[in-house]
């Protein structure tokens, strides 16, 4: 399941995202992995929580982040649910390049049968199709 948490920014994102990866954590009979960019969420989120920084990987556009998004999933399949804040950001705000990025990891997700959630600085009204389809 692929679900994308999008509005302006301040309105709560990252907040519920890491409500969501706490509760996960919690409720999780496998791995949780939160990535994000750069380390703001290092002492919000529960130390089982596997946290990624992608400027630590230079992730800097939408298909290095898909790439390594289906390398984690991949190399463990103990993986039941997977986050990522800001992911348009990591995708240095390409909105063609999330929109494939995004349709090709709900291809993945459906596949692996993993949980991911996304949060996205996209003010609703200016969301893509493609967007809306998993908020």
């Amino acid at each position: 399941m692929l679900k994308l948490i999008i509005g302006v920014k301040g309105t709560g994102k990252t907040k519920t995202l890491i409500n969501m990866v706490n509760t996960a954590v919690e409720n999780s009979h496998g791995n949780v992995v939160c990535i994000e960019k750069g380390v703001k969420l290092r002492y919000d989120v529960k130390y089982r929580a596997r946290l990624i920084n992608t400027e630590e990987y230079f992730i800097s556009d939408a298909k290095s982040l898909y790439g390594f998004l289906a390398g984690i999933l991949a190399s463990n399949h103990d993986v039941t649910d997977l986050f990522i804040d800001s992911a348009l950001k990591i995708c240095e705000n390409d909105l063609a390049g999330f929109d494939t990025f995004v349709s090709e990891l709900d291809k993945l997700v459906e596949k692996v049968g993993v949980n991911v959630v996304i949060t996205s600085s996209i003010p609703t009204e200016e969301a893509s199709e493609t967007v809306k389809k998993y908020i």
